[in-house]
């Protein structure tokens, strides 16, 4: 009676990380073979490899044998364990449980006025930093804070209604609006029209910059 060895058995169950491996190391081929300047093509021509091979591997649907990273490394001019860097990178996540987000204080923040830090990555390939806060405005004031930093922001309303103040612009907001703009003009809350107000603040800015 013939034998199936493991290795040969279409109903194998992967272990995810050797899928995530595939897709780390297509990437990584994609992307030095574009700061090459070389099409498919051109890398095909230069590895013997066929343009359909090629764009399995970029894409993460084969496994690369080492001979094939060998020749792939040659052609593109980097050593083989570049391939490796993006699977063996860490990435973080931030978990943040209801209730225990950080309360912190802005430069202008009063009282009636609550700032929740819901997660914070710093240095990161992206070379951006993003800060979502969730802000409470729950008591009246004739007296704003205004900020003024780098990057962009975002913000969701989740409650209330109240107009908002970019540059020389107001804008009125309520439950379910969104407001997107560059953060380095002026801004913030100017008038609260119903309140509690309540919104989602998310903002990105490079790793260099300042929130």
């Amino acid at each position: 009676m013939p034998t199936t060895r493991l290795n040969q058995d279409p109903h194998r169950v992967r272990d995810p990380r050797e899928k995530n491996l595939e897709t780390a190391i297509g990437r990584e081929v994609r992307e030095v073979r574009r700061a090459r300047g070389m099409t498919v093509a051109d890398l095909a021509e230069a590895t013997g490899l066929s343009v359909g091979m090629l764009s399995k591997i970029e894409n993460g649907v084969t496994s690369s044998s080492l001979t094939t990273l060998q020749v792939l490394s040659a052609a593109l001019s980097v050593p083989i364990t570049s391939f490796f860097r993006r699977f063996e990178e860490r990435r973080e996540a931030v978990h943040v449980k209801a209730g225990e987000a950080l309360e912190i204080e802005r430069a202008g923040t009063r009282a009636g006025h609550q700032y929740r830090l819901l997660g914070h990555l710093g240095a990161n390939n992206s070379g951006v930093v993003v800060e979502p806060y969730l802000i409470t405005l729950d008591e009246e004031s004739d007296i704003f804070p205004t900020f003024q930093h780098d990057g962009i922001e975002l913000l969701y309303i989740l409650e209330g209604e109240f107009r908002y103040r970019h540059g020389d612009r107001h804008f009125h907001l309520q439950a379910g609006d969104s407001l997107f703009f560059d953060a380095d003009a002026p801004h913030g809350p100017d008038e609260l029209t119903k309140l509690p107000v309540r919104y989602l603040s998310v903002i990105s800015y490079p790793q260099n910059g300042s929130a």
